[in-house]
C-alpha cells in the first residue's frame, strides 16, 4: 500500500523585501544630505544633518529587530508532520484563523472530497459549530457526522505555540451495517461452506429485490453462477406447486421441495431480510450439520437472535442476544418470559405460544422491560420459523440501552442550554436593577452616618440587594456566562485554603479526611470559583448526613491512558487532574441521581434550598473545561467526582495577590468622561457617582448620540465609560469609531453579560471592563484604573 503524503499551504518563503525596503531607505537618506549640503552650502551642517538621521533610523531598526525577534515562534517543522501524519488510519488536517486550510493528508481529500476547509463541509453545520467549540474551549468532538453518505467522527484541537492554529481528526464512526455484513459473509467463505452443508442463503431487500446470494443458491434459483442477480425479483425464482409446497421456479415439480425461514435485519419488518433455505424431505427432519451450520451463522451476526421450539423452551440464542439480555452463565433461562418483568411475562408466553402453533404469519413487536434493567423498555421481535426442526419461534432483541442513554443525554443537553440561555438574559436584565439599587444606596449612605434613623434601612437595603446579586451570579454561572479569572494552579493548594472554612460549615458531627495524591499537573481555573464547588459540594454532603459521617476530599491524577480505560464518550483522551468528594450519607436514588445538576431541582423541603447549587457547580466545572461526575449508593453514600485538564506549562504562577482597599482620596479624580448607557436608571446613579469623585462627566444613551455629541461640542474627552449591549449602535462599534479621531482615549466597559461571553466583541486595546452590578466605590475604582490606561 502506498503511503499517504501530508499536503501543505502556505508555506513560508523567503523573500527578499526587507533588503529591498533598507535599500530604498538608505538611499533617501543620502539624498537628503546631499540636498541639505545644496541648501545650506555648508558640509559641517549636512554633515551633522547626516548623524542625526543616521543616528534616528539606527535607533528604529534596531527597534524593529527587536520586536521581531521577541515575537518569532518557530516555524513549524511540516517535514515531521508528514511522517508523522502520513501513514494515519485518521484524516488529519490543520487550519487557522478564519477557517484557512494549512495542512493535510492524503485521506483527509479522499473522505472530504477535496482540499478545503473541513468547517464548512458538510451540510448540516455540525463541523462548523465544532470549529467555533474548539477555538471557544480548545478542544471539541462530533460523533456520528455525515459526510458525503458515510459516518465520521471528528476531533477538533486547538494548538499551536500561539494557540492559533486547529488540528482535526476524522476517523469512521464504529457503526455496524447489518446488511453489508451480511453481503460480505454471503459472498465469503461462510456462504460456501453454509452451501457444503446444504444449506442455501439469499440476502433480499424490503422491495423484494434479491441483494447477495451464496453460490449453490445462484446455482439452483439462476442455473449458475455467472447469472446476473442485480434486480432480480426474489418471489419470481420461487413457485408454489399443486401440493402448496414451495419450490425453485426452474427446477418444476419433480424438484425437492424447499423449507426456509426468514431473518429481518432491522425493527421494520419490510425492512431488508436474511433468507436461508434447506431442501425438504418428506418425513426427514432437518440434519444435524445443517443445524449446527445455522447456529454458525446466527452467531456470526450481531443481531441478538434466538430459537424456541414448540413448548417455547430455548434452542439457541447467540451472544448479541446474551449481551442485550444481560444472561449469564447463573442467569440462562428456560423460556423467553423469564427475561422480562413479571408484568410482562403473560404477553410473551402467549406470543410465543401463538407463533409456535402457527397462528399468527407476520411478526410482532413486544416493549418489554427486562428484569436486569427494569426502567428502559426494550424491542423484542417474534416471528415464525418453519423448516428448522425443533425450532418454531425466532426471538430478535436489540441491545438500544446506549442509544436509550444517548437520547436522555441529548435530551438534557437541550434543555440545559436552553434554560441556561434564558438565565442568562434574566440576569442581565437584573443586573441592570441591581445597579441603580446598590448605587443609589451608597449615594444615601454619604448623607447618612451610623446612627441616623435611616442608615440602617438603607443598610438593609443594599445588604438584600447583593443577596440578589449573589443569585444572578449563580444563573450566570449554571449558564456557563459568568466571568472567570483563571490562574495556574495546584489543585490540593485550593483544598488547604478552604479547608478552616469546611471545618466550620460541616459542624461537630461531621469529620473531614483530606488525602492528596503524587505527580498532580497544574490546571488552569478560577480559585475563587473552584473553592465555590468545593463548598457547595461540602455543603451538600453534610446535608445528607444528618447524623454526622466522613466527608472525604480526595485529589488524585488521572493520566490519559487511564481515560482510555474509561471508554467515556464526552473525555477527550488527555491528562487530567481529579477531585473526588465523597460523603457516607443517604445516598441518591437511581431516578433522582440523572437531575441532581439541574437549575431548581432539590429534594430539600421548601424554604431550605434553591436548586441552583448543584447547577452551579456544574456549570463552573463545564466552564473551567472540566467534567464531573455523580456516583451513589442508597444507604452509603454519595460521590462527587471532577475532572480538570492539566495545563502543560513550564512553571505554575502563583496566585495573584488581593489588592489593598483603596482610600476615599486615593479615588477622587480629574477630567472629563463621556458616559454612555441606555439604561436611564444605571446612567443617573453612574452620573451621580462619578460627579461626586471630581469628574465632570457628559451622558449620552446610545452610541449615536455620543458620536454626535463628540462632533458638535468638539469634547476634550479623559475617559469612556460606555455599556456594551445597546440598540442602535453597540459599546464596541462606537469605541472603534471614536478611536479613529481619538486613537489614545481609554475606555472602560460595563455590562451585565458575563466578559468571557462579550470578550471577542471587546477584544481592544487599552479596555477595562466591570460587572455589573458595581457599587459607586468599585465604579470609581475602575474609572480611576482605566484612566491609567493611557
Amino acid at each position: 500500500m502506498a503511503s499517504q503524503s501530508l499536503l501543505s499551504f502556505d508555506e513560508p518563503e523567503d523573500r527578499p523585501a526587507g533588503q529591498l525596503h533598507l535599500w530604498i531607505v538608505g538611499g533617501l537618506a543620502i539624498l537628503s544630505v546631499a540636498l541639505v549640503c545644496l541648501a545650506l552650502g555648508s558640509l559641517a551642517a549636512a554633515g551633522l544633518f547626516a548623524a542625526a538621521l543616521f543616528a534616528g533610523l539606527a535607533v528604529i531598526l534596531s527597534t524593529r529587530r527587536q520586536a521581531a525577534l521577541a515575537s518569532a515562534a518557530p516555524e513549524a517543522d511540516w517535514p515531521l508532520l508528514r511522517v508523522a501524519a502520513g501513514a494515519s488510519d485518521e484524516a488529519v488536517a490543520v487550519t487557522g484563523r478564519g477557517g484557512a486550510l494549512i495542512c493535510a493528508n492524503d485521506r483527509f481529500a479522499a473522505w472530504l472530497g477535496e482540499f478545503t476547509n473541513p468547517g464548512a463541509a458538510d451540510g448540516d453545520g455540525r463541523l462548523a459549530e465544532t470549529e467555533r467549540v474548539a477555538w471557544r474551549d480548545g478542544n471539541a468532538v462530533a460523533a456520528d457526522v455525515r459526510i458525503g453518505g458515510d459516518a465520521i467522527d471528528v476531533e477538533v484541537t486547538r494548538a499551536g505555540y500561539a494557540q492559533d492554529h486547529l488540528v482535526w481528526r476524522f476517523r469512521r464512526a464504529e457503526t455496524i451495517d447489518l446488511v453489508d455484513q451480511a453481503r460480505r459473509l454471503i459472498s465469503g467463505a461462510a456462504g460456501r461452506r453454509l452451501g457444503e452443508a446444504g444449506l442455501m442463503v439469499a440476502l433480499v431487500a424490503g422491495d423484494g429485490t434479491l441483494l447477495e446470494a451464496n453460490p449453490v443458491f445462484l446455482h439452483r434459483a439462476l442455473g449458475g453462477l455467472s447469472a446476473r442477480i442485480d434486480g432480480q425479483d426474489f418471489i419470481t425464482l420461487l413457485t408454489a406447486g399443486t401440493d402448496d409446497l414451495i419450490r425453485f421456479a426452474n427446477e418444476g415439480e419433480s424438484a425437492s421441495p424447499l423449507r426456509f425461514v426468514q431473518v429481518p435485519l432491522r425493527d421494520d419488518p419490510d425492512s431488508d431480510a436474511l433468507f436461508l433455505l434447506l431442501d425438504e424431505h418428506p418425513g426427514a427432519r432437518a440434519s444435524a450439520a445443517a443445524e449446527g451450520h445455522l447456529n454458525a451463522l446466527l452467531s456470526m451476526l450481531p443481531l441478538g437472535l434466538a430459537l424456541a421450539d414448540r413448548d417455547g423452551r430455548f434452542l439457541f440464542f447467540n451472544q448479541a442476544f446474551e449481551h442485550a439480555a444481560g444472561i449469564t452463565p447463573e442467569t440462562r433461562p428456560v423460556y423467553p418470559s423469564d427475561l422480562v418483568e413479571k408484568e410482562d411475562k403473560g404477553a410473551v408466553a402467549d406470543a410465543v405460544r401463538r407463533f409456535a402453533s402457527g397462528g399468527t404469519a407476520f411478526a410482532t413487536d413486544l416493549a418489554v422491560r427486562l428484569k436486569d434493567r427494569p426502567d428502559e423498555p426494550v424491542a423484542l421481535t417474534i416471528a415464525s420459523a418453519r423448516g428448522l426442526g425443533d425450532a418454531t419461534v425466532l426471538l430478535s432483541l436489540k441491545d438500544n440501552s446506549e442509544e436509550v442513554k444517548l437520547k436522555r443525554q441529548v435530551a438534557q443537553a437541550t434543555k440545559m442550554q436552553a434554560v441556561g440561555q434564558l438565565a442568562g438574559g434574566v440576569a442581565h436584565d437584573f443586573n441592570n436593577i441591581l445597579t441603580a439599587i446598590i448605587g443609589h444606596c451608597d449615594l444615601m449612605m454619604m448623607r447618612h452616618s451610623p446612627g441616623d434613623s435611616d442608615y440602617d434601612d438603607i443598610q438593609q437595603i443594599k445588604h438584600n440587594s447583593n443577596r440578589a446579586a449573589g443569585l444572578t451570579r449563580q444563573l450566570l454561572a449554571f449558564s456557563r456566562q459568568q466571568t472567570l479569572r483563571p490562574q495556574l494552579l495546584q489543585v490540593p493548594d485550593v483544598v488547604s485554603e478552604v479547608s478552616n472554612l469546611l471545618k466550620r460549615l460541616l459542624g461537630e458531627t461531621v469529620t473531614l479526611t483530606v488525602k492528596h495524591g503524587r505527580d498532580l499537573g497544574t490546571v488552569r481555573a478560577d480559585p475563587g470559583q473552584l473553592e465555590q464547588v468545593i463548598v457547595n459540594l461540602a455543603v451538600n454532603s453534610r446535608d445528607a448526613m444528618p447524623d454526622g459521617g466522613t466527608l472525604t476530599i480526595q485529589t488524585f491524577a488521572v493520566p490519559a491512558s487511564q481515560v482510555k480505560r474509561i471508554d467515556s464518550e464526552i473525555m477527550p483522551v488527555v491528562d487530567y487532574t481529579a477531585l473526588k468528594i465523597a460523603d457516607t450519607g443517604t445516598g441518591i436514588p437511581p431516578d433522582i441521581i440523572g437531575k441532581v445538576f439541574e437549575p431548581f431541582f432539590t429534594t430539600k423541603e421548601v424554604g431550605k434550598g434553591t436548586g441552583l447549587g448543584l447547577s452551579t457547580v456544574y456549570g463552573i466545572v463545564k466552564q473551567t473545561g472540566g467534567f464531573i461526575f455523580a456516583d451513589s449508593v442508597m444507604g452509603e453514600g454519595t460521590s462527587f467526582t471532577i475532572y480538570l485538564p492539566v495545563h502543560h506549562a513550564e512553571t505554575a504562577a502563583a496566585p495573584a495577590a488581593k489588592a489593598a482597599p483603596a482610600k476615599a482620596n486615593e479615588l477622587w479624580g480629574t477630567g472629563t468622561v463621556l458616559l454612555v448607557e441606555d439604561e436611564d436608571m444605571v446612567r443617573a446613579v453612574a452620573e451621580r457617582a462619578l460627579t461626586r469623585q471630581g469628574y465632570a462627566v457628559v451622558t449620552a444613551s446610545n452610541g449615536e448620540e455620543a458620536l454626535e455629541l463628540l462632533e458638535e461640542r468638539d469634547l476634550a474627552i479623559d475617559l469612556l465609560i460606555s455599556d456594551v449591549v445597546m440598540p442602535v449602535m453597540d459599546g464596541p462599534t462606537m469605541v472603534r469609531t471614536i478611536r479613529e479621531k481619538l486613537p489614545d482615549i481609554p475606555v472602560l466597559f460595563m455590562s451585565g453579560y458575563a466578559e468571557e461571553q462579550l470578550r471577542r466583541s471587546i477584544d481592544l486595546d487599552r479596555v477595562a471592563f466591570l460587572p455589573k452590578p458595581f457599587s459607586v466605590q468599585q465604579l470609581a475604582e475602575a474609572a480611576r484604573d482605566a484612566a491609567g490606561l493611557k
